[in-house]
């Protein structure tokens, strides 16, 4: 997945946007983290100030042309996550779009958001990592993250850095104006595309409004908006993905945010669709993973997948509440 650039000759030009020695060291640690290594502190320091420079100046609808490969949560799950590139193949020969939660739960959430950060700065053109309701310094100090950088590093440093890049990646996608992508789901207070531009995004999430809907809201098979089980944002009908549908001239709404045993489910007569791709979620749930691939037609399939083989796993010291799994 690694594409060597050691052999150039001087006299080639070089990619616009990196210096020659950037892409090496990114090149290195992209390596280094496809075999689950952790990068040092320091290198997380470099690599979360490279990925804010490239992400602090995208849109809040982020557009995203096709074709490209829509994914769900992660969350930690890196040897999931390895697979996955497997399957659809390595960034940047593929087209990529992460809807977020790349962090807790798993064992893994370091090196995981490591490596899409790390490819994200190394191929800003080629992968899109948009926020989920779990990048946020809240849920990462009860869900996981927190105690993981804590273990593997001594001190909250690292969680700190990605933390404070989390502020700054975008919200929501747009794949050829046509399929909305995002974490969550929709909010009585956004009708338009527009709305969603106009938000601040750079902060940590509050415990409601728009931003908030938008990471943590699910559809629902009730017309209208309900109060959410989980606490923060709202479930939605299929009267509602009509008219948003129909109001942004959208074909389809992509999001993440809940397990479904086949890894994906639609919703709202095909408004909207769930993906999810970690599979044996929190390693005992059993449900597959998947992602959607979407050709220059627009035309989509999925792409179901099995946990991957691991072995090795460490011992988890904290039990973390299930969180509506």
């Amino acid at each position: 997945m690694i594409i060597d650039i050691t052999s150039r000759p001087d006299n080639q030009p070089k990619p616009p946007g990196l210096d020659y020695h950037r892409i090496r060291t990114l090149d290195a640690w992209i390596e280094q983290l496809m075999n689950c290594v952790t990068l040092s502190e320091d290198d997380i320091e470099r690599l979360c100030n490279q990925a804010r420079e490239v992400v602090q100046d995208e849109s809040n609808v982020q557009p995203v042309s096709s074709p490209v490969t829509v994914c769900g949560d992660i969350h930690g799950q890196y040897h999931d996550l390895i697979e996955l590139f497997r399957i659809s193949g390595p960034c940047p020969d593929t087209n990529y779009l992460f809807m977020g939660d790349y962090v807790d739960r798993g064992y893994h959430s370091v090196e995981s958001v490591s490596l899409l950060v790390a490819l994200k700065v190394r191929y800003p053109k080629r992968i899109t990592i948009l926020r989920g309701n779990h990048e946020s310094r809240q849920i990462t100090q009860v869900y996981g993250f927190y105690d993981e950088c804590l273990r593997k590093y001594g001190n909250a440093r690292v969680w700190t850095l990605f933390t404070d890049l989390f502020d700054y990646l975008p919200l929501t996608a747009l794949i050829d104006n046509r399929i909305f992508c995002l974490h969550g789901g929709l909010s009585p207070s956004i009708d338009t595309l527009d709305n969603i531009r106009s938000l601040d995004r750079v902060h940590e999430p509050p415990h409601e409004g728009p931003m908030c809907d938008l990471l943590w809201s699910d559809p629902d098979d009730r017309c209208g908006w309900g109060i959410s089980p989980r606490g923060a944002g709202y479930t939605f009908g299929q009267d509602i993905s009509d008219a948003f549908n129909h109001n942004n001239g959208l074909s389809l709404v992509a999001r993440a945010h809940q397990m479904v045993m086949d890894g994906y489910l639609w919703s709202h007569d095909r408004n909207v669709v769930t993906v999810f791709s970690a599979p044996n979620y929190c390693y005992r749930c059993g449900n597959q993973a998947a992602i959607l691939e979407v050709d220059e037609q627009l035309n989509y399939q999925f792409i179901q997948f099995d946990p991957s083989p691991r072995t090795g796993e460490p011992t988890v010291y904290r039990r973390t509440p299930d969180y509506f799994l």
